[in-house]
């Protein structure tokens, strides 16, 4: 009873806050990008970190954006998927997802959303923080111990990529390698190696009118059909019905 007491007295506390004071202090933290967005992804708030990041001289450029305007239409249609999702009841937890800055490089963030209910539980958007990990020392220490792998991943993924060569590069053993990769970026080589294909090949599917056989072998996936179900399992939909998707968009 007196929890549930204490959580009354919290949400009488919050309604009578002006949560703006609050959503304000996002401002003071640097390396942690915040956002509203409302049912249509389109944004309602963004902290400083986040209109810079997108380019945005103030608040009131940012809002009414989305990730479209911004973002590559690969990444923006992954993001404006999340905020779907999101609503229909997913969460998403620390996803650790390289990002693209305004000047085109490549960066790592991690990311967690949420959805926004207003007072009478009802769906008016989403909201949610990323995290540049390189401008944290402690993500930094972390990161390094991955950094040459991952950037020969990155410059090589259309080709075959042996863990052996991977561990050789890195002055490891196949057995801590793996176990680095788990441990800075939850997921194994092999898993990460496959991610970097498949974002790839996401692109291509966008960006050019190449047939899917041949994104596939660009991608360093030597069989289509593993292509397919890998591209599947990991954005839900096949490569045929995410291009078709944007042709007819």
């Amino acid at each position: 009873m007196i929890g549930s007491n204490k959580i009354e007295h919290l949400n009488s506390f919050l309604q009578q806050t002006n949560i703006a004071q609050l959503v304000s202090m996002f401002d003071l933290l640097p390396d942690m990008l915040f956002w509203i967005k409302n049912t249509d992804s389109q944004i309602i708030y963004a902290n400083s970190a986040f209109q810079q990041h997108i380019g945005a001289n103030s608040l009131e450029q940012a809002i009414g954006l989305t990730d479209y305007d911004f973002a590559p239409p690969h990444l923006a249609r992954q993001y404006v998927v999340d905020d779907q999702r999101v609503m229909a009841g997913q969460t998403v937890d620390d996803r650790l997802e390289m990002n693209i800055l305004k000047n085109g490089e490549l960066r790592w963030f991690t990311t967690s959303k949420r959805i926004l209910l207003d007072q009478h539980q009802q769906v008016i958007g989403t909201y949610g923080v990323s995290r540049h990990l390189e401008k944290t020392s402690l993500a930094l220490t972390g990161m390094q111990a991955v950094k040459i792998p991952v950037e020969y991943i990155r410059a090589n993924y259309m080709h075959d990529i042996c863990i052996v060569k991977l561990a050789e590069l890195s002055h490891l053993s196949i057995s801590a390698l793996e176990r680095r990769f788990k441990k800075y970026l939850n997921k194994t080589p092999k898993q990460f190696i496959n991610e970097v294909r498949l974002e790839n090949a996401r692109r291509l599917l966008i960006e050019t009118t190449l047939p899917i056989a041949m994104i596939a072998s660009e991608c360093g996936f030597a069989d289509p059909s593993y292509f397919t179900r890998q591209f599947t399992k990991l954005f839900d939909e096949k490569p045929s019905d995410f291009r078709l998707s944007f042709n007819t968009g």
